[in-house]
């Protein structure tokens, strides 16, 4: 490279040289030898009088000199620039090809200097490029064929909701089996589920029913917001769950049964041993020990009247009654009912939910941190405003949950403990989701669990 800049260089300064030069030697011929003198034979040869004294004053060698040296300049710049043209003249077609897609110019050269070295590394690059947009092109293919042939139906949208990409499931859901492209989304929603349409209005995820060939299908609707391209578009993804669902549904029954099917059995074979005994008791008139029998039949009747109670609440949840609750007197009526230790300040303005609903979820959700061994003052409790919801923090330093834990912690029916019956963090989330919230579990990072119950700060 230093030997190609020292050639260009060099041809450079050894033009500007032989320029200086040629201007010294035609101010030298000018004044000097041989224009005075060739002016003089000619004058004499056509004995004509020519007067060539004013060529040898400086201005007047100036003059005559610039008037001979003009069209050497020009002919001299035009070899200079020419090569400097033809490659501005190849850049600017090489840029108008790739502003219009095409990257298979280049241009061809046999210099050996920088602007040989600028061009070669110009076509490399056009091969790059070209490279670059087969693969592009090869992927864009691959994911069109994967996007088509996917059975979750898939529409993307303009700013003006208007469709501008829909798969092949997507049409068959919505047209028929015709094209969607053009078509107006709400225009779509408008001959379809009334639920879907104020599903998609409010922005949320979540499942329909659309009635199909005779049979009613339940569908999950998920839509999200990006750019492409720098504008604004909208992804609605639709994806059938009736088999799902119903396998989910199974499973969920099968796992029902078992646990109240242990349950039960761990009640109410006590209870009939302890009522055989009772009988056996009062025929041989032994009745000082009749009452422990009934206190302890008792007992096991409570704990399987609280267990199905449980379940009823999960069951039977009613709609959460709304309206403005103050954090202190809600914060000192949970205290009553469970220990916890309150970490910052409590927030001024007044949350807006279930006071009786959520004061259970909190319960449940204090008492499992209890449970995971944690001191009592480590058990903590954090309300804070972050964005348009109330972040509800409760925070323990038991040894947390595995991956697999966490993933199905919130399953209803799910539990890690001998005697759960996993409905604590079920019905803490039915009472999140009722109110427009959410639950979500973490580990900490020195240990412990923090659960965070997010509700809006206003009406949903």
């Amino acid at each position: 490279m230093r030997m190609q800049m020292k050639s260009l260089q060099g041809r450079m300064a050894l033009l500007a040289g032989l320029a200086t030069l040629t201007g010294a030697l035609v101010y030298a011929g000018v004044t000097h030898w041989p224009l005075p003198q060739l002016i003089g034979a000619a004058a004499a040869l056509l004995q004509v009088q020519i007067e060539t004294g004013w060529l040898r004053t400086p201005w007047g060698g100036l003059l005559a000199t610039l008037l001979l040296l003009v069209p050497i300049a020009v002919w001299l710049g035009s070899r200079l620039t020419r090569p400097f043209l033809r490659l501005l003249r190849a850049l600017e077609g090489a840029v108008v090809s790739y502003r219009d897609g095409d990257f298979g110019f280049s241009i061809a050269t046999r210099r050996q200097d920088e602007i040989g070295d600028l061009i070669r590394m110009h076509n490399q690059l056009g091969q790059t490029l070209r490279e670059q947009r087969q693969h592009l092109v090869q992927r864009e293919l691959l994911l069109d064929t994967v996007v088509q042939k996917t059975p979750v139906a898939l529409i993307l949208t303009d700013n003006h909701r208007h469709v501008t990409y829909a798969n092949i499931a997507a049409r068959q859901l919505f047209n028929e089996g015709k094209s969607l492209e053009g078509e107006h989304f709400d225009s779509l929603l408008d001959s379809g589920s009334e639920v879907l349409r104020e599903i998609v209005q409010s922005g949320r995820d979540a499942l329909f029913p659309i009635e199909m060939d005779g049979a009613e299908e339940t569908f999950h609707v998920s839509q999200r917001a990006f750019r492409l391209q720098g504008r604004p578009h909208h992804l609605y993804l639709f994806r059938r769950m009736t088999r799902e669902l119903s396998r989910q549904e199974v499973a969920t029954w099968k796992r029902v049964i078992r646990v109240i099917s242990h349950e039960l059995n761990n009640s109410l074979a006590p209870i009939s041993s302890l009522a055989h005994s009772g009988a056996e008791l009062a025929r041989r008139g032994d009745h000082g020990r009749l009452p422990g029998v009934f206190s302890s039949i008792s007992e096991r009747a409570k704990h399987l009247h609280h267990f199905i109670s449980g379940y009823a609440d999960v069951a039977k949840l009613p709609a959460p009654r709304i309206e403005s609750v103050a954090w202190a007197g809600f914060i000192e009526a949970l205290a009553l009912h469970c220990t916890f230790r309150l970490r910052g300040e409590l927030p001024e303005r007044d949350g807006y939910f279930d006071a009786g609903q959520v004061e259970q979820a909190l319960i449940n959700l204090i008492k499992n941190a209890h449970e995971s061994g944690t001191d009592e003052d480590e058990v903590t409790l954090s309300i804070a405003e972050v964005g348009s919801y109330w972040r509800i923090e409760v925070a323990d330093r038991g040894p947390g949950m595995s991956e697999a834990v966490l993933s199905q912690a919130l399953l209803p029916f799910y539990s890690t403990k001998r005697s759960g019956t996993g409905l604590g963090l079920a019905l803490a989330r039915e009472i999140a989701e009722a109110h427009g919230g959410r639950l979500s579990l973490n580990n900490r990072r020195r240990g412990g669990l923090r659960v965070t119950l997010s509700l809006p700060m206003n009406e949903t």
